[in-house]
């Protein structure tokens, strides 16, 4: 895909979209990306779970390439497989399986949601409310950041740094 902005010579693509094109706006959805992956209470898994089925749906190679760690944590790479097929996966956990169907509907079908009575109460019985905002504001912070990467290129033109030494 190509780059879709043009980027100042010299200056990271992803740094520049995210923290200079739009000094209005930019900074505070870096702060609010931050506060996703920084200060995030839900368990590092069902985490991963959401934010994977995420970048499959928006198809952000960045992220899907992404893998998150907290203190020095991360999941087993088996994860990222059975996110795809959640719905009929073994592995997962029904709190895991949940997270990644709350994700896909928020992203492609959150208008059917507040008729879903027995989707709630599945979702209610494993979560506690607060749990459930804060994974929502997570699944949507991915929808719109990674979902802003992918249209302009910038999944492609940035590069992790695991990747690049995998591509070496």
């Amino acid at each position: 895909m190509t780059l879709r902005v043009d980027v100042p010579a010299g200056k990271d693509p992803l740094g520049w979209v995210w923290a200079e094109a739009a000094p209005g706006i930019g900074p505070a959805a870096m702060a609010f990306s931050d506060a996703v992956y920084g200060r995030s209470t839900l368990p590092l898994r069902e985490f991963e779970a959401a934010r994977t089925r995420i970048a499959q749906i928006n198809q952000c190679h960045f992220c899907l390439d992404w893998r998150t760690e907290r203190d020095g944590e991360r999941v087993d790479e088996a994860l990222y497989g059975e996110i795809a097929a959640w719905r009929t996966s073994t592995v997962l956990t029904p709190r895991e399986r949940l997270a990644a169907a709350l994700a896909e509907r928020f992203a492609v079908d959150h208008l059917t949601m507040d008729a879903d009575d027995a989707f709630w109460s599945e979702l209610r019985g494993a979560f506690s409310d607060a749990e459930l905002v804060e994974l929502t504001l997570c699944i949507g912070s991915w929808v719109a950041f990674g979902r802003l990467n992918h249209v302009f290129g910038l999944d492609t033109a940035c590069v992790l740094p695991s990747h690049a030494h995998a591509s070496s």
